[in-house]
Parts: structure tokens; C-alpha cells; sequence
């Protein structure tokens, strides 16, 4: 987390930053979008390669802000050494800067000390502004809700795949096969109702995960990242779903229709092969 006497710019135009977030094809905030070219129009973006920086904070005001800068590497920086502890001034240079746009599109728990509480700030009538950027709703299930779902399943993987009875899975001559499975309780002690036998929603998935192996999809709707070990940590996204796995393990799926469900799929005797080619295909971090 940034200190709040970070400040973008100085004197009246002063953004205290609150914190920053990378949108590149490899890591991006999926409360945006399936993947990266979606995520860059919900903000009014071009899908550059490269990619951006976006840095949340507040005005002198306390209006919130959500500052998009095209120095990529030094936002990267910024946010490495707070996930470590330590202090890092991010100020970006004015020439970096792409857009100012209204609001946060993430909810947070800070804000800057000595100006008044978080809000929009008033619409200008002289400019065609984009409504301010909002999180989303917590209180409903929705796309951007089964994606941070499935965030939360990548951040905290341990604590999920310890909620799943690997005897569960249904076995047979070839093995347990993929989406022969209950849904599981969540690691807070929320159940969600199981149901065992080939799941149609998980086949689905499946299926067209399976495509973009041969028709390669937008880019950043699949994403791999490091795990433990030699293993990758595997994310992929489409139309109504969000699956996370590891590519030495199981895979969890969610679908838009089945609110608050985690639906773990087995390995079985494709599991293994899917999560290899798909990872290979990947969009990957480049540090």
C-alpha cells in the first residue's frame, strides 16, 4: 500500500495515492473484464501491448481518483516493494499520465488522512465524462463477482484444496474423469449445495477451454503465474465462467448461474494434458 503523503502532483491538483494496480495482458483487475482487451474498454483504454499502471488515490478534495500512467515498470516497482514492506513514492511523471478518470473501479479500506472522505468528484458539464468508476456490488452475483471469486481461490489456494476430499471424484476404468465432482464448502464454512455426476456447466467449461487451445482467445483470458515448486497456477476466463488450477493438481470452476458456487474438477485422464496445453498458451508475467 502507498503512504498517503504520495502525491502525483503537487498543489491543488495533487493526487495522494492510495494504491496502484497493473492492467497488462498478463495481470490485470478481472473486476474489469474476461480479459485484457475487455478490461482496457471498460475503462475507455486501447489495448496497447505494453500496457498500463493505475494508480488510485485521492484530491485535495478527497475526491477519488483513478490516475492511468503508460510507465508500467515504474507502477510495477511501486506495488513489488509494498507487498514487501517497504515505503516507495510513487510519483509518476506527468508525462506518463494517459487519463484521469472518476472513481475507483476496486473498494478500498483507506484513505487519505487530513481530506475529507472519499466521493465522486462533480461532474464537469463541460466535459463528456464517463460515469465514475464504481467496485462492484458485493451484495449480488454477477461476472465481476465470479471472477473475484476466482481470484480469491488463486490467492488463497491451500485453503481451498483443503476443503476438497479427493475420494469425492468419481472413479471408473479410465480413472476419474473431469467434472465428476460435487461442489465443496468454502474454507469461511459456506456450503454450497453439491450435486455429483457430470456436471453440464463444468463440461462446458471444459469444451471451450479446450478450444482455445486451437483458436487462441482474447488476449489475457489466459493467464499463468508461478506457484509452488515447478507447478503453475492457471486462470482462464469466458462467457459466464472463471476456472483456476494448478498444473500439478485439481481445478476449480465457477459459472454466472450458479451464484457463490466453487465446483472442483478432478484430474482424472484429460485434466492433466488441458492444464498443460493451456499453460503453454498462456499470457505470462514478464517478471
Amino acid at each position: 500500500m502507498a503512504g498517503t503523503d504520495d502525491a502525483v502532483a503537487d498543489g491543488d491538483d495533487a493526487l495522494y495515492v492510495l494504491t496502484a494496480v497493473l492492467l497488462t495482458p498478463a495481470k490485470f483487475p478481472s473486476v474489469l473484464g474476461d480479459d485484457y482487451p475487455e478490461a482496457c474498454a471498460t475503462l475507455g483504454l486501447a489495448p496497447v501491448a505494453d500496457g498500463y499502471g493505475l494508480v488510485l488515490g485521492q484530491d485535495g478534495q478527497g475526491a477519488r481518483w483513478t490516475v492511468v500512467v503508460d510507465d508500467v515498470s515504474l507502477v510495477a516497482v511501486a506495488i513489488a516493494s509494498w507487498d514487501c514492506g517497504m515505503e516507495y513514492e510513487l510519483s509518476p511523471d506527468e508525462n506518463s499520465m494517459v487519463a484521469a478518470l472518476p472513481g475507483w473501479p476496486l473498494a478500498l479500506a483507506v484513505s487519505a488522512p487530513d481530506v475529507p472522505a472519499p466521493h465522486d468528484p462533480e461532474p464537469d458539464p463541460e466535459l463528456d465524462d464517463m460515469p465514475p468508476l464504481t467496485p462492484p456490488d458485493t451484495e449480488t452475483w454477477g461476472a465481476a463477482q465470479r471472477r473475484l471469486g476466482a481470484d480469491e481461490i488463486a490467492l488463497q489456494w491451500a485453503a481451498w484444496r483443503d476443503q476438497v476430499d479427493d475420494s469425492q471424484f468419481a472413479t471408473g476404468p479410465g480413472g476419474a474423469p473431469e467434472g465428476s465432482t460435487d461442489a465443496q464448502a468454502a474454507p469461511d464454512g459456506t456450503a454450497p449445495g453439491g450435486r455429483g455426476g457430470q456436471h453440464q456447466g463444468i463440461q462446458r467449461v471444459l469444451a471451450e477451454a479446450r478450444a482455445y487451445v486451437e483458436t487462441p482467445p482474447p488476449l489475457g483470458r489466459v493467464r499463468s503465474a508461478f506457484a509452488s515448486g515447478e507447478a503453475r497456477t492457471l486462470r482462464a476466463d469466458g462467457p459466464g465462467w472463471s476456472m483456476v488450477a494448478r498444473t500439478d493438481d485439481i481445478a476449480f470452476v465457477l459459472l454466472d448461474d450458479e451464484p457463490g458456487e466453487v465446483l472442483p474438477v478432478g484430474r482424472g485422464a484429460e485434466l492433466p494434458g488441458l492444464l498443460e496445453a493451456l499453460d503453454k498458451m498462456a499470457v505470462r508475467p514478464t517478471a
